[in-house]
């Protein structure tokens, strides 16, 4: 799993010989892996800046609503922004936090106008990156 993190394009026969494996026992590992649900997916990871999306905003949002409809109605508006790259539900003083990856801060101010357009929310506070010290490092197993 430490290998696939670091590069999940090497080849069946390249993985094998990292891990020492033959390559039908390392084939039967990631189908095991991938049936149990521990590899849920695989993809490739784009340079923000690169891609012309150089601002990163975390968006912390408490609402006064709990309710299972209120909850289904702003996961939905939520999930339609292209822009959000991740959302969670956590605990403390926030209810929700969003990541959001916008062109500049009109399109930022954008994303925002559209979700609080959208559903009644009773505080959003915003954190605009500066530097991407550590982001999306490999789960430590």
């Amino acid at each position: 799993m430490r290998v696939l993190q670091r590069d999940s394009s090497l080849s069946q026969r390249d993985l094998a010989e990292a891990v020492g494996l033959s390559q039908n026992a390392c084939w039967r590992r990631l189908r095991a892996l991938r049936d149990e649900g521990v590899i849920v997916g695989q993809g490739v990871r784009l340079d923000p800046h690169k891609v012309g999306l150089g601002l990163t905003v975390f968006m912390m949002v408490r609402t006064r609503h709990h309710s299972a409809d209120w909850l289904a109605e702003f996961r939905r508006t939520v999930l339609a922004i292209p822009e959000v790259i991740d959302f969670y539900r956590i605990a403390g003083d926030y209810d929700y936090m969003i990541k959001v990856f916008a062109r500049d801060m009109v399109a930022f101010d954008a994303v925002y106008q559209r979700l609080i357009s959208k559903i009644d929310l009773e505080t959003v506070s915003s954190a605009i990156t500066m530097e991407a010290i550590a982001d999306n490092r490999p789960m430590p197993v």
